[in-house]
């Protein structure tokens, strides 16, 4: 069965970058390198990979990335420090997928 993770980088210039793909390895490598001049991290190397998840269909990994681009600083810095019980509080508006990307998360 194929795989889809969802990633979020630290960037040098402390950003986060959120993405999904595939093939985590390499698409990691790709940030690192810096194939793809358009991309978010091309100017903002070395990065790193702070937080991963995965998920067994690319529709809930798609929707999971999009999730978390919407989502404020400090509630992606609660995710990827693995404080999941902040997610609610730190959200604007509470949203029933917040459980199940914690839930997710918990069945790695």
């Amino acid at each position: 069965m194929k795989r889809y993770y969802v990633y979020i980088l630290l960037c040098n210039d402390k950003s986060y970058y959120t993405g999904v793909t595939s093939n985590l390895e390499k698409r990691i490598s790709e940030h690192q390198q810096g194939s793809i001049k358009k991309c978010y991290t091309h100017g903002r190397r070395p990065v790193k990979l702070i937080f991963q998840t995965e998920f067994n269909h690319v529709r809930d990994a798609l929707s999971a990335e999009q999730q978390i681009k919407g989502w404020s600083r400090k509630k992606k810095e609660a995710l990827t420090q693995g404080r999941f019980d902040d997610l609610p509080k730190l959200s604007r508006s509470k949203q029933p997928s917040d459980a199940a990307l914690r839930q997710a998360q918990d069945d790695i």
